[in-house]
């Protein structure tokens, strides 16, 4: 069912943890199946550009949200958050070499954590 990249991700998820002291975090539920997934975040700022400097994730959920959040963690850790708002489910899954069908809405589930967490930053800082 799963491919290696996802089977790696998850028997090995990278950033699956808590950051202590997160500038944000978020914490998002899905209706479809519900699993929970969570994101915590640093930022440094970088001539006038805000840099993930460290970002981590926990879910309550399936071998394919443990996937999605390991991959969006390392795509995104040194990005700027601009970068990261414009990351896409497709993106995703494509860097996981491909979900299964019945799993995509977990894809979106990671993606609805992410950019939670970013707007909760951008929340706070206001």
């Amino acid at each position: 069912m799963y491919n290696e990249i996802v089977l790696d991700h998850y028997k090995h998820p990278r950033n699956h943890r808590v950051i202590e002291n997160a500038d944000a975090t978020s914490r998002v539920g899905s209706s479809i199946c519900g699993d929970i997934m969570e994101f915590y975040i640093k930022v440094k700022k970088v001539n006038d550009k805000e840099i993930i400097e460290d970002i981590s994730f926990e879910t309550f959920g399936c071998a394919a949200s443990v996937a999605v959040g390991s991959m969006i963690t390392e795509l995104l850790k040194g990005k700027t958050l601009e970068e990261a708002e414009k990351l896409t489910d497709s993106e995703v899954n494509a860097k996981l070499g491909g979900l299964p069908e019945v799993k995509h809405h977990c894809a979106n589930l990671g993606l609805s954590a992410l950019h939670e967490v970013i707007k909760n930053y951008k929340n706070k800082k206001k």
